[in-house]
């Protein structure tokens, strides 16, 4: 059980991120869009232009990009759900509390260290 100081600590954490991953979000939704924008009246053949990467691949990494991004606002969601029901801290797989510096590190952390590298905990 975490300390309530620590906890508030942690839940800031967790919303700093949160905040910082929703203006990654709204910034690669925003590039991706200006690129279909930008080709939407074009006849523009980028599958052979000699200028580099294709247009569709940029537009594959930007949404490769967003993705990552919606996947981190999950995990820090989760755990600001485990920590509105109490559950925050604790190892998903071993049941142990994970280390405060861990926490501090990785605040949307699941497993402990131990667990997360593959070793079992005896």
């Amino acid at each position: 059980m975490l300390a309530a100081e620590m906890e508030k600590e942690l839940r800031a954490a967790l919303l700093a991120r949160r905040a910082d991953s929703e203006r990654r979000l709204a910034a690669l939704t925003g590039h991706f869009q200006d690129i279909v924008d930008a080709t939407a009246h074009s006849n523009v053949d980028d599958e052979h232009d000699p200028e580099g990467a294709t247009i569709a691949f940029e537009r594959s990494q930007v949404d490769a990009l967003a993705r990552d991004v919606r996947h981190d606002l999950e995990d820090i969601d989760a755990a600001l759900a485990r920590l509105d029901h109490g559950s925050y801290g604790a190892c998903e797989v071993c049941g142990q509390q994970i280390a405060v510096e861990r926490l501090r590190v990785r605040p949307a952390a699941r497993t402990c260290v131990g667990c997360a590298a593959g070793r079992s905990r005896a």
